[in-house]
């Protein structure tokens, strides 16, 4: 499994403290950035991890800005890119298994740590289902 991550400057300590949460499971990962918390625009980093899941270079993406909405906007603009915007358990679960979501985004503003952490560990823990939604999926492009 490779991930792709990447953040605007309000989620950029929530990034730093997911990668580190991902490396410690063994999980390789592509910080696309930030690298400080200085401003930064969004849709740039969005860009970056849909990037590297179109380019084949992983095959799971996480997103985080304030709101976690701004790089689902940006994301969910590429074809073939189903970005999912979860705020707990239940909705993560349901983004994996009915909507084969292939990026998690995240907000750093409106999530406390161990619940990020949770949506994160839920999303790669979670199948597509699979069957009847694949060809809901099939309608989206």
């Amino acid at each position: 499994m490779i991930v792709s991550i990447a953040s605007d400057h309000a989620g950029f300590q929530l990034k730093e403290i997911i990668v580190s949460h991902l490396k410690a499971l063994k999980i390789k990962v592509i910080d696309n950035g930030p690298k400080n918390d200085e401003s930064v625009d969004y849709p740039d980093y969005a860009k970056k991890v849909v990037d590297d899941l179109k380019g084949s270079n992983a095959n799971k993406g996480i997103l985080i800005c304030g709101s976690g909405q701004g790089m689902a906007m940006s994301a969910n603009k590429h074809t073939g890119i189903r970005a999912a915007l979860c705020h707990n358990l239940e909705i993560t679960k349901l983004a994996r298994a009915h909507n084969d979501a292939n990026i998690l985004t995240l907000g750093a503003r409106v999530l406390d740590q161990e619940t990020a952490l949770q949506c994160v560990d839920t999303f790669f823990n979670t199948d597509f289902e699979g069957d009847r939604h694949q060809k809901r999926i099939d309608k989206i492009g």
